[in-house]
């Protein structure tokens, strides 16, 4: 091959090698567009309510203790069986 004929070549493969790129070009821009036409009609997500919160372990805790210190002023006689009972109730109301 002569330079002539290499030149032509390198020439033919170079130009096929920028329409190749120019054809991937226009399907990324038109995939773009695609993705973005589908996003503008999707409705949007519906917001989500936030669960109740949990019950606080520690409310629990200090009801216990509540109970236990209240069981221990009846056992030593600083209440009654009746204002034991109306405390507890509250307590557990």
């Amino acid at each position: 091959m002569n330079n002539k004929q290499q030149q032509r070549s390198q020439d033919q493969w170079e130009q096929e090698q920028y329409q190749a790129a120019q054809q991937q070009a226009a399907m990324n821009a038109a995939a773009q567009e695609a993705v973005a036409q589908q996003l503008a009609a999707a409705p949007a997500p519906a917001a989500v309510a936030a669960p109740a919160p949990a019950p606080a372990p520690a409310a629990e805790v200090d009801i216990v203790a509540s109970l236990t210190k209240l069981a221990a002023l009846r056992d030593a006689g600083a209440l009654s069986d009746a204002e034991f009972d109306a405390a507890k109730a509250r307590l557990l109301a």
